[in-house]
């Protein structure tokens, strides 16, 4: 069933039979969970604007998941000693699809910290010791997409036109700080063109090595960290990066 996205070009790996058991007990919401990534798109302009936060596009997968009813969920786990509570963790996870065949517990980390790995990880790791979730799945930058990161939004720069931190104004692009358009600028005295120095600010600000993707997550994986919890991990391709400038309005503000 995973064929399908490793032949999209998604990073794809499982762990503790991960893979068997999503065939067998899991098949229907396996084949959504890969048709809704499959589909699954985001505008290079969005991102730009969204400054590297959880674009709109990246929000709609999650809306889209959602309606598919891998819902937010908080697990509770309480230690009860002759009826008195004694303690009492809790557990977050942002979607949970029931099925037949048991639960599954899925995380999005399209640009957080990667100690956030570590969370969710662990987490899957207690919530399946208590049999509360038969597999934890983590979605996240691939690795394709990592790499792709700053020649397509260079890529984008140039071919809408944008050689000033004016020109970034007049397209509504979000405000920088006066520390960022500065390296910009110190880049460009250097002698390097504005849409190369904005797009290496860009990814190094908004998706530099620590923050959550592809290789920070299987390092962690090979640690054992996790398990022995079933795991799928994927990572999204650098094709999910759609669209160029739109040439209607840079013709009506330039």
């Amino acid at each position: 069933m995973l064929s399908a996205l490793r032949e999209a070009g998604f990073d794809v790996a499982t762990r503790n039979h991960a893979e068997a058991i999503l065939r067998h007990d899991f098949p229907a919401e396996t084949a959504e969970l890969i048709e809704t990534l499959s589909g699954f798109n985001i505008a290079t302009e969005e991102l730009i604007r969204g400054g590297g936060g959880e674009s709109g596009q990246t929000r709609r997968l999650r809306r889209a998941l959602s309606q598919l009813g891998w819902q937010k969920h908080n697990f509770v786990v309480r230690t009860i000693v002759d009826g008195a509570e004694r303690e009492a963790v809790s557990h977050e996870i942002d979607h949970v699809r029931r099925g037949v065949g048991g639960m599954l517990a899925l995380e999005i980390e399209w640009n957080n910290k990667d100690p956030f790995f570590d969370r969710d990880l662990e987490n899957f790791q207690r919530l399946h010791a208590l049999s509360a979730v038969s597999v934890g799945i983590i979605v996240t930058r691939g690795a394709s997409l990592q790499d792709g990161m700053l020649p397509r939004i260079r890529a984008w720069m140039e071919a809408a036109g944008l050689e000033t931190e004016a020109d970034l104004a007049r397209l509504g692009i979000g405000a920088r700080t006066a520390a960022q358009s500065a390296a910009v600028r110190r880049l460009v005295d250097h002698g390097m063109s504005y849409p190369e120095a904005f797009a290496r600010r860009f990814v190094a600000d908004k998706f530099g090595m620590a923050t959550t993707h592809w290789a920070k997550l299987e390092a962690r994986v090979r640690r054992g960290v996790g398990n022995p919890c079933p795991l799928l991990l994927i990572g999204l391709p650098e094709t999910i990066l759609s669209g160029g400038p739109d040439s209607h309005k840079l013709a009506e503000l330039f």
